[in-house]
């Protein structure tokens, strides 16, 4: 009996265990159709001379000569216009550089552009909107979470959770 008593009084002193159980169940469908979009950059006209040892002569239209002018840029409706520049050596046999460039840049669009349509801008990127076409998604009492395709520019989500806390 006494090698009994150990096991005996160990038994008498342990606690039942205690825990709290939750259990959780969910389920979601999430449908979205995109909005078609058009986004636009519109660049602007650049220009730029640069150089030594040389002479330049930039006549502007209607008027006189210039001598040692770089010219000017003619800017129409958002078009930019080179002008004519003349470059000459200053000193036969002496070293020069000359360099001269021009970027046109876009023409001001009188009217926003369409989803879809190419404008005038040098930059773009338009995406079409979304059709919902057969797009649906249905949970039923079960918690079975079923979703259907759509178009294009459609997302269909389905979820189902689970989730299981012991404390």
């Amino acid at each position: 009996m006494k090698r009994f008593l150990p096991i005996l009084l160990l038994t008498g002193f342990t606690s039942p265990a205690m825990a709290d159980l939750t259990h959780k169940l969910s389920s979601s469908v999430q449908l979205s159709v995109s909005a078609g979009a058009t986004q636009v950059e519109r660049i602007g006209t650049t220009y730029s001379v640069s150089g030594s040892g040389v002479d330049t002569t930039y006549t502007p239209t209607g008027g006189s000569a210039v001598t040692d002018g770089i010219g000017s840029l003619t800017i129409s409706s958002g078009i930019g216009a080179v002008p004519t520049l003349e470059a000459t050596q200053k000193t036969a046999g002496s070293a020069f550089s000359f360099s001269q460039s021009f970027t046109q840049g876009d023409a001001i669009s009188q009217s926003a552009p369409s989803t879809g349509a190419v404008s005038n801008f040098s930059n773009q990127t338009s995406t079409g909107s979304g059709t919902a076409g057969d797009l649906a998604g249905t949970i039923t009492t079960a918690g079975a979470v079923t979703v259907t395709a759509g178009g294009a520019g459609t997302v269909a989500t389905g979820q189902f959770v689970n989730e299981l806390t012991i404390q």
